[in-house]
């Protein structure tokens, strides 16, 4: 009878130690996660500036657009300093929609103007902003990935048990605050001349 109840013991204690290693692994996954996007994001920050000052000289009556990228990127980058995977992860996916809003309409505006677009330089900086993009968009799909699994595991029977010695946090998943990027894109693949 001793035996099997040192057994049990032993068997819980493993049991214990193991799930409390699984939680840090998830726990620093998940920031791992987060700082990848936090890597991108700066990456993005660090082009717009080079965009923004090679359509400059090109286009002084389209200030209003270059001004809007300007402070649409200084805002984030404040925010991005501030966020963490438990708290700020909304007011940081609202800015970065807000400056994916601006640059949209830089990028339309360059477009009417071909004259900047068959500048090697705006095409470069332009294909490698669009680079950044999808390397954020991978990004935060791995964070939400590993954020989720984190969560969940941290309310499942008997983690839940071992969540308060591991110090495990909730944390908060990206998610698409601006209603425009949710819209869907309307395609006309048609042939027929614009009325």
């Amino acid at each position: 009878m001793s035996w099997l109840l040192l057994i049990l013991i032993v068997a819980a204690v493993v049991w214990g130690i193991s799930a409390y290693n699984g939680l840090i692994q998830l726990k620093g996954d998940t920031l791992n996660a987060w700082k990848q996007i936090d890597v991108q994001l700066k990456r993005r920050h660090d082009l717009i500036p080079n965009l923004v000052n090679a359509v400059r000289g090109a286009m002084d009556f389209e200030r209003e657009t270059l001004e809007a990228v300007i402070q649409a990127r200084n805002q984030a980058v404040k925010i991005q300093a501030e966020a963490l995977p438990t708290g700020g992860v909304k007011k940081l996916a609202a800015a970065e929609a807000q400056l994916g809003a601006a640059l949209s309409r830089l990028n339309v505006v360059v477009e009417r103007y071909p004259q900047l677009k068959a500048t090697g330089n705006i095409g470069q900086l332009q294909e490698e902003l669009t680079s950044t993009e999808n390397r954020v968009a991978f990004a935060r799909q791995l964070y939400n990935d590993t954020a989720t699994s984190y969560n969940v595991r941290q309310q499942q029977f008997p983690w839940t048990l071992i969540a308060g010695v591991a110090r495990a946090e909730m944390v908060e998943l990206w998610e698409i605050t601006d209603e425009q990027e949710r819209a869907v894109p309307a395609v006309d693949l048609s042939s027929k001349p614009k009325a």
